[in-house]
C-alpha cells in the first residue's frame, strides 16, 4: 500500500493550520492543542519544518511559528520531500541507482518511473492554500 507516513500527515496538518491564518504565528503548544497531537511530536515537526525553511521561528513571549512563504507558494511535493525525503513509489523509482536484484530483467521499471512522475506532478499541483481550503470542487476531489 502506498501511504504517507503518519508524521508527514501530522506535518501537513500543522502547515495547513498555519496556512489558515498565514499572517499570524502560533506556538507549538497552541498547535498541539488545536490538532489534538502530542506536544513533543508537534515540537519535533515544527523544528524540522523550520530547518527546511518552510517555517519561521520567533523566540520570546510573542514568539511562535509562522509560514516562511505564502501558502500558495508551498506545494505538497515540497512538504512531503521535507518530511520524508524524495518521493519514490518503488526502489527503482529513485533516480540515484536501483538496488533491486531484478533490474537487469525488469519489464516494468520504466512504467514505475512514469507512475512516480505522475504522483510527483499531482503533489506539485496542490498548494498549501488549497489544502487549507476544500479540494472537493477539484477534478478528482471528493464531492
Amino acid at each position: 500500500m502506498i501511504r504517507v507516513a503518519k508524521l508527514t500527515d501530522y506535518g501537513i496538518a500543522l502547515m495547513t493550520r498555519l496556512a489558515q491564518a498565514p499572517a499570524a504565528s502560533a506556538t507549538a503548544r497552541d498547535l498541539a492543542e488545536a490538532l489534538g497531537l502530542p506536544l513533543p511530536t508537534v515540537s519535533k515537526l515544527l523544528k524540522l519544518l523550520a530547518r527546511q525553511e518552510l517555517l519561521l521561528s520567533q523566540r520570546g513571549a510573542k514568539g511562535g511559528y509562522s509560514l516562511a512563504r505564502r501558502p500558495e507558494e508551498i506545494t505538497l511535493a515540497e512538504l512531503v520531500g521535507a518530511l520524508e525525503g524524495r518521493v519514490a513509489v518503488t526502489e527503482c523509482s529513485a533516480e540515484a541507482g536501483c538496488a533491486c536484484e531484478l533490474e537487469p530483467t525488469c519489464d516494468v521499471r520504466e512504467n514505475w518511473g512514469w507512475i512516480n512522475r505522475q504522483v510527483m506532478s499531482a503533489l506539485e499541483n496542490v498548494t498549501l492554500r488549497e489544502m487549507a481550503g476544500s479540494l472537493a470542487g477539484k477534478p478528482g476531489g471528493n464531492a
